[in-house]
């Protein structure tokens, strides 16, 4: 267990926007950077990070909070994989405490996983570097491939020996469990006995955006063709395939710098690449491209260069990853090696600037690329020709971007030697079927869909006045300006109105004690309770309260209400002269409003009340009391209603 003193390090050496931006591509924006959401497909990026308040906000999804929320929300981590991350990312030593059974116990099926994983990793590494046997078969057979030391240490290639079960026995006397091996796939049962499912292979690990290791691809040094050649760790609660590339976590920094990532078929292609010096490639595994490995490429590029072979088998086959990669939004270009040649033997023989300069100039968007594949097949054959041009406007009908359609459209005039017009005619067919299919499938979203993962229920009167936007604001109104000063006009003793300065938060909580408001929404009552609690105690608030607050939901709305989406730009001031008026400069009329609709609320909560009491009253006497009230409430009711202008029914 990580003792709190460790924690608090880690808390005060967390910088936001870095550890965010080893996952998200964020741009500067004002005080503020901006990306694209990392948890939903959008287009228009509506993620903020707010370092000089430790949090983020995502305004498609609605997940925000600090550093550690984002990563428990993102990488799937537990509170304790979070700090442990961000300890090494910060090098903190960590302090442990003794756990107790119960805390041991309670530790999550995927962090027991992932400690497996780990293991298994190491085990790999060491036998491919220390024994005998795996420095004369695995070590050799990379050696062979042309990879250096430095390289085989930096992709952490290992070897699984032969022999039945080897590496589970060895889990097994670490002390690791039996089920969670068998849940990775290290593992596997025959006749009740476990045996190693990696066994005789050379270990290709695969790590996350983050780096670490969530699973494995094992190649056979055997030629028998009954063998298969590549075994890929099975799907877990660690690892999703359709959403991780290999050798992300590497290539992400250089994918950002460069604005550009490859992507090849294979873990070799990879780690050639690498070694000649180009970082910013991924390989899909030799699995076919799926959207979320796409939409996790486009977090850090908008721009893709597909390299591949000169197997034409196998370039036919990426026509619709090729598809998929423009219907995200996504720049595409292929570049194929000359004949004999994949990344990987092409990466060997020549340098970084070589290989980078050989893509740029081979390199051909999908309509040059797909045209310069296919006329030759379909030589002067009308039909096939009318066929491959209808292919191509189809791929561009998924574009979303309306000027890049429009280019592409006058680009495969030229290169088809057919009229612009008539092509625009055939998108417009196209793009109006695709919408029609699109409404034919939709379906209205359900709550779920829509719902945040932590949902606060508001509670609405049978008029339908809701009053959770009321509690929310007054909390914001709180926690944003409690420091600040409010002239208000106070009733004193001789019944003269007299102007007070006061602090906002004196203002708003002397309110709600004296009229005994109570919150609907147990988070913002939990929110206002701690702030008066924390105010009595330090004479200040401090945001750090709540962005680093123990209850996630707190956090979560903490950056909603810290992290606003738009902000007034200074220009209409220093440009154009006009001055806007700021939220700062009508605060006490601000919070005024919001208290009296609160007060309202609690006034028509009360008279429902009163209704049900009065139908159920036995007594003349508790009959007397309850109109007595009511009536003491329809005056209120009356004067606030006067306030707001409104008639009160």
């Amino acid at each position: 267990m990580i003792s709190r003193a460790t924690i608090d390090r880690i808390y005060q050496a967390i910088l936001i926007e870095d550890v965010i931006g080893e996952f998200v591509h964020l741009k500067r924006s004002g005080s503020s950077f901006r990306g694209l959401s990392p948890f939903v497909n959008e287009k228009t990026p509506s993620f903020f990070v707010v370092p000089a308040k430790g949090i983020y906000k995502d305004f498609s999804s609605g997940k925000g909070g600090n550093a550690i929320d984002f990563l428990m929300q993102h990488e799937k981590l537990s509170y304790p994989e979070a700090l442990r991350w961000l300890a090494a990312r910060y090098n903190i030593e960590i302090e442990e405490e003794q756990e107790s059974e119960e805390q041991r116990a309670e530790k999550s099926e995927r962090e027991q996983l992932a400690v497996v994983t780990e293991f298994a990793n190491k085990y790999f590494q060491e036998q491919l570097h220390n024994s005998e046997i795996g420095r004369n078969i695995g070590l050799s057979y990379f050696e062979e491939r042309g990879f250096r030391e430095d390289i085989i240490k930096k992709f952490q290639l290992g070897y699984c020996p032969e022999g039945w079960d080897k590496m589970s026995q060895a889990a097994l006397s670490a002390g690791h469990s039996l089920t969670y091996l068998l849940k990775t796939g290290l593992t596997r049962e025959k006749d009740g006995a476990p045996y190693d499912f990696f066994r005789g292979r050379v270990m290709f690990p695969i790590h996350n955006v983050s780096g670490k290791v969530i699973a494995f691809g094992g190649r056979t040094l055997k030629v028998e063709k009954e063998i298969a050649k590549y075994f890929n760790s099975p799907e877990s609660d660690l690892y999703h395939k359709s959403s991780v590339l290999y050798g992300m976590h590497l290539a992400k920094n250089a994918m950002v710098k460069d604005d550009n990532c490859y992507l090849v078929e294979g873990y070799t292609d990879v780690i050639a690449l690498h070694q000649a010096g180009v970082e910013n490639v991924v390989a899909s595994s030799g699995t076919s491209l799926t959207e979320g490995q796409i939409r996790l490429i486009k977090r850090f590029t908008s721009n893709i260069t597909i390299l591949y072979d000169g197997d034409k088998a196998g370039i036919k086959a990426s026509f619709r990853g090729i598809d998929m990669i423009l219907k995200e939004g996504l720049n595409v270009r292929v570049a194929t090696f000359p004949d004999g040649d994949d990344p990987d033997s092409f990466a060997k023989k020549h340098s970084s600037e070589e290989i980078t300069n050989y893509i740029a100039t081979n390199a051909k968007d999908f309509i040059r690329y797909k045209t310069s594949l296919l006329l030759e097949e379909v030589g002067n054959d009308p039909i096939k020709k009318a066929g491959l041009i209808k292919g191509i406007v189809e791929s561009i009908g998924l574009i979303p971007d309306a000027i890049k359609r429009s280019v592409f459209i006058q680009d495969c005039a030229q290169i088809m030697q057919i009229g612009e017009s008539v092509l625009l005619l055939e998108l417009n067919k196209i793009l109006l079927s695709n919408k029609k299919g699109k409404e034919e499938i939709s379906t209205t979203p359900t709550s779920s869909d829509v719902q945040q993962e932590f949902p606060i229920e508001p509670t609405s009167l049978d008029d339908g006045f809701t009053t959770l936007p009321i509690e929310r604001e007054l909390i914001r109104l709180l926690i944003t300006y409690g420091e600040y000063g409010v002239s208000i006009n106070i009733l004193q003793e001789d019944m003269t109105v007299k102007a007070q300065d006061i602090s906002v938060a004196d203002y708003i909580i002397g309110t709600v004690e004296e009229d005994k408001i109570k919150f609907q929404s147990e988070l913002y009552q939990l929110m206002f309770n701690e702030y008066v609690s924390l105010v009595n105690e330090k004479s200040l608030f401090e945001e750090s309260e709540f962005t680093q607050h123990g209850n996630e939901r707190v956090r979560n709305e903490a950056a909603d209400i810290f992290t606003p989406k738009y902000q007034l730009s200074e220009n209409w001031m220093n440009k154009h002269g006009v001055y806007s008026e700021k939220e700062e400069d009508r605060l006490a009329i601000t919070i005024k409003d919001c208290l009296f609709r609160l007060k309202l609320r609690n006034v028509q909560l009360r008279m429902k009340s009163l209704e049900m009491e009065l139908a159920e009253a036995k007594s003349d006497e508790e009959i007397f009391m309850l109109m007595a009230e009511k009536k003491r409430l329809d005056f209120v009711r009356a004067k606030i209603a006067d306030y707001f202008g409104i008639i009160a029914l």
